[in-house]
């Protein structure tokens, strides 16, 4: 018994002796651990003293002056070191790429958000080692959820999250600093300037996180960007309410576009009350003046076919002077043009009392009445008796509820007059005439144009700038390639050109018998408004009245140009022509100052009040605002 007794007691010492050495070998390993993990801390924290711990140090199970709070706080700092060692240890580590997705489903199991946080950050952290620019790649991710949740929480007034997202950003965006692999990035370890408070006892568990280089930035941010998520959770029933609202939006837009869209139409068909003053009290003083020599000078020229003839077809009185003026101005040898200006009947007196009063030089003027041109009438042109048919007058006459095209634009009665089919007949105007330079009165001449006579336009009839730069500038815009007859005889995606500034060798135009090709088309217009008038009398077959297919192309004078001039245009330089004053508004101001001609088509003409402001002076500058006419209808720039 003694010798099992003194075994035993041998047997207890010896295992209180290893326990002992064990334990102080664990003792020593837990130290330098603690040592590697706070020596870069400590570097970092500036050498700012660390509050010691309260009460006496204890020592084993032998010490005196136990302290129970001295314990708990002991052991509290005991936990937090080792959490402390497994974070720095971890951050330090290669990222492991993710194999859940290979992994058998586990059952669903109750887990709390943390749970979730923290699982969602190691999926969303962790990344293939494969590609040399992997981690920037997460941390690119990173900014664009960033700045798309910063962007939404904006909106909601979450400041908190937008301050902390933001520096969360700054530290990636520090931490990229232009590196485009993943070697670049930096590796040392650092610590989070919201955590110095670590090294004070009574710390609490959120603050306590010492991150390492990159790895460490992107885990904080990951964290940032959950929590966002979790504020946010409900952003499918978001989008839906954004989505339906935008919808709703768009076809409020589509509504005020197509209202804005008519109410321009109006305003462009309009003439202002200054102009109409304009055009009365010239009137007025043409029919009131005593003076007996109401005749242009110059008139020999008018027919002499060596000199530069320009053809204007207006009834805008201020509209042709500056169509004149400006041209004059410009022009080496002013004593060389010829301007043939056609108005209507209403227009005749004011149009001639302008240019008696305001003298051009030794240009030569001539202003015409259509009236007087007897051979123009509807048993020569198809284009009088279509203007005269019922149909036409239904078109345009019609009320609103009945009309087929909501865009008033060709409902504009300026396609009534005669005054914009005059340009098919130039042989018939200028009989004795080789060429003719056409002009639209909304144009404005900037350059000498003597040049354009001496251009060889290789046999063609029409000398004019395309419009193939821009889409909806082609043969299928205007002409109506469903018909056979259209689509039989030209190509649906043929380049248009523009009128407004037309060089017309009359010559070629003879010989070649153009009007004859303008009336063949023009009567078959004539046909099918004949059959559309029957049918509207009749009233029947609404649906086929309906259908504005039926028509060979849109009304205006610009499609029976293109048909009439089909394989007859010579493309010009487009220096000599520039268009889109009157819609574009964005127009280049160098192509605007370099070009020999601008043109203001579209709706918003320059004498309009709804005309673009940043290019109504280069119009503006060609109107004398002092003439005393002007000043009495209050015509200003």
């Amino acid at each position: 018994m003694a010798t099992m007794a003194s075994a035993a007691a041998a047997s207890a010492s010896a295992r209180r002796w290893r326990w002992r050495w064990k334990w102080r070998t664990r003792d020593a390993v837990l130290a330098l651990l603690i040592a590697s993990v706070l020596a870069p801390p400590l570097l970092l924290y500036g050498g700012a003293p660390i509050a010691p711990f309260s009460g006496p140090i204890l020592m084993g199970s032998a010490a005196s002056g136990l302290d129970l709070s001295n314990l708990i706080a002991r052991k509290e700092v005991r936990e937090r070191l080792n959490a402390l060692k497994q974070d720095a240890f971890a951050a330090v580590k290669e990222p492991i790429q993710d194999h859940t997705a290979d992994r058998p489903p586990e059952k669903t199991t109750d887990t709390t958000s943390e749970d979730s946080d923290i699982r969602a950050i190691s999926n969303n952290t962790s990344h293939s080692t494969a590609s040399p620019d992997s981690t920037i790649r997460v941390l690119r991710d990173q900014l664009k959820r960033a700045r798309t949740y910063i962007g939404f929480l904006s909106s909601r007034g979450n400041h908190g999250f937008i301050k902390d997202l933001r520096r969360r950003m700054r530290d990636i965006q520090q931490a990229l600093s232009g590196a485009t692999n993943d070697k670049q990035l930096p590796k040392k370890y650092y610590l989070s300037h919201r955590y110095t408070k670590f090294f004070t006892v009574g710390i609490s568990d959120d603050d306590l996180c010492l991150v390492s280089g990159v790895h460490g930035r992107i885990r904080e941010m990951e964290l940032t960007l959950t929590k966002v998520k979790q504020v946010h959770e409900n952003c499918a029933a978001i989008i839906s309410k954004l989505q339906a609202t935008l919808h709703s939006t768009e076809e409020q837009m589509q509504a005020h576009k197509q209202e804005a869209n008519y109410v321009t139409q109006i305003a462009a068909k309009a003439l202002p009350k200054r102009l109409n003053c304009l055009a009365m009290r010239l009137t007025n003083e043409y029919y009131s003046s005593s003076s007996s020599n109401k005749h242009f000078p110059y008139e020999e020229k008018l027919e002499d076919p060596k000199l530069q003839h320009y053809a204007l077809f207006s009834d805008n009185v201020l509209g042709a002077a500056v169509v004149v003026n400006s041209t004059i101005i410009h022009a080496k040898t002013p004593e060389n043009h010829v301007f043939h200006i056609v108005t209507d009947k209403l227009n005749y007196a004011a149009m001639r009392m302008w240019f008696l009063e305001n003298s051009q030089g030794k240009a030569a003027i001539e202003v015409q009445n259509i009236e007087d041109f007897t051979w123009l009438n509807s048993s020569y042109s198809p284009v009088l008796k279509q203007l005269e048919s019922q149909f036409m007058i239904n078109y345009y006459f019609k009320t609103q509820q009945d009309k087929r095209d909501n865009n008033p634009k060709f409902q504009n009665p300026k396609y009534l007059s005669i005054l914009n089919h005059l340009r098919f007949y130039l042989p018939e105007i200028f009989p004795k005439l080789n060429k003719v330079l056409f002009l639209d009165d909304d144009i404005v001449v900037q350059q000498d144009l003597s040049a354009l006579w001496s251009i060889d336009l290789k046999g063609k009839v029409n000398g004019a700038i395309q419009t193939c730069g821009e889409t909806f500038h082609r043969f299928d815009r205007y002409l109506n390639f469903s018909n056979p007859l259209i689509a039989k005889n030209f190509e649906r995606r043929a380049c248009g050109w523009a009128y407004g500034m037309n060089m017309f060798d009359l010559s070629e135009w003879r010989k070649r018998n153009i009007t004859d090709v303008y009336h063949y088309w023009q009567e078959q217009m004539l046909l099918i408004s004949v059959v559309l008038t029957i049918y509207l009398t009749k009233g029947i077959c609404s649906s086929f009245l309906q259908n504005e297919h039926r028509l060979l192309w849109k009304l205006g004078t610009l499609p029976a140009g293109l048909v009439t001039f089909w394989n007859q245009t010579f493309p010009l330089d487009h220096k000599w022509h520039l268009l889109g004053l009157g819609y574009k508004p964005n127009v280049n101001q160098k192509d605007i100052e370099g070009a020999a001609v601008i043109h203001y088509n579209g709706n918003r003409k320059p004498w309009l009040e709804i005309a673009m402001a940043k290019y109504r002076k280069y119009w503006s500058k060609y109107v004398n605002f002092d003439n005393v006419f002007i000043r009495q209808c209050n015509i200003h720039p």
